[in-house]
């Protein structure tokens, strides 16, 4: 039996508190567990995400040039697209097999805060591909909203107000990454993304059910996550675990290289640049004082980043 257990969050909309209560208690038992969970009753059309896949699918087989002409490296903003072999996400192992691309909240050049220069607001990177841009666009809003719908189940079920963390997601520093892993060659290559725990408050995972993702269990043992038609897998990170307390925990989790060519998209949320993560006063006590010190979400994902990327660290990406 898996440890990741599936959850219809369709209660978090209900007009009965009872329903709302009843979903944000399953989910407070896998964030406070396993730290992952699989997601039904989100309401986001299949369509949706087929055509986020399929644009996905487009752009890694445009050639090297197009693709590296969107690189990461032209943005400091983490937007744009990540080669083979580019990342590191486990130092003590291998460059990571995989390729991705990245998107953000989709600002105009002329909104304000990136007139500013404020921190994580930039301009997104799109290739010139039919419905591309409409098909991320899409994928990104759905997702975000099914985050903030489960942030609401997250703070019911820390004796928070409903909306407590709505004002902080409201232009998140949020990041839709689509992900090609090729298929493992022989001998068997790298994996496809070494073992690392998220970085922010929650993720939501779409999988081509192709096998990959692994969960470490607390006993250390590593488990295939399953594939659930039409289900999202999400994971607690580590933004959300530093806001908790460590009363919610991040797990770490790896892409083994797949035995078949492999196509994912991660959405990412964080909270806005200027929300500042302390430790939630329903999380601590004088036994339990918080170890991180409280720190701005764009403080903290630089951090992050900077540990991630060369090109960050050697001063090239901001």
């Amino acid at each position: 039996m898996s440890a990741v257990p599936v959850i219809d969050v369709s209660g978090l909309s209900s007009a009965d508190p009872a329903d709302r209560r009843r979903v944000a208690a399953e989910l407070g038992a896998a964030c406070r567990g396993p730290g992952f969970f699989l997601v039904t009753g989100h309401g986001i059309p299949p369509a949706t995400v087929a055509g986020m896949f399929a644009a996905a699918r487009a752009l890694f087989g445009q050639p090297d040039a197009v693709k590296d002409a969107l690189s990461i490296r032209r943005s400091s903003h983490n937007r744009g697209y990540v080669a083979l072999n580019e990342e590191q996400l486990d130092p003590g192992k291998p460059a990571d097999r995989k390729e991705a691309f990245n998107i953000g909240l989709d600002l105009p050049p002329d909104d304000a805060e990136i007139l500013a220069g404020k921190p994580f607001r930039g301009v997104n990177l799109w290739p010139d591909l039919p419905g591309f841009r409409e098909a991320m666009l899409a994928h990104f809003d759905a997702a975000w909203s099914l985050g903030r719908l489960l942030h609401r189940g997250f703070a019911i079920d820390l004796g928070l107000e409903e909306d407590w963390f709505e004002d902080k997601l409201d232009r998140p520093i949020a990041t839709l990454r689509v992900l090609h892993h090729p298929a493992a060659g022989a001998p068997a290559a790298p994996l496809g993304a070494g073992a690392h725990t998220d970085y922010g408050n929650v993720t939501v995972l779409a999988t081509d059910g192709v096998p990959g993702l692994q969960v470490q269990r607390r006993g250390g043992d590593w488990e295939d996550v399953p594939h659930v038609p039409g289900a999202f897998i999400c994971n607690i990170g580590d933004c959300l675990m530093r806001w908790t307390n460590g009363v919610y925990a991040s797990t770490p989790h790896r892409v083994r290289a797949p035995e078949a060519e492999r196509y994912s998209a991660a959405f990412f949320l964080d909270a806005n640049p200027e929300a500042v993560v302390a430790a939630l006063p329903s999380c601590t006590a004088p036994a339990n004082p918080p170890p991180w010190p409280a720190i701005t979400c764009a403080d903290y994902l630089r951090e992050k980043l900077d540990a991630t990327y060369a090109h960050r660290r050697a001063g090239q990406g901001g």
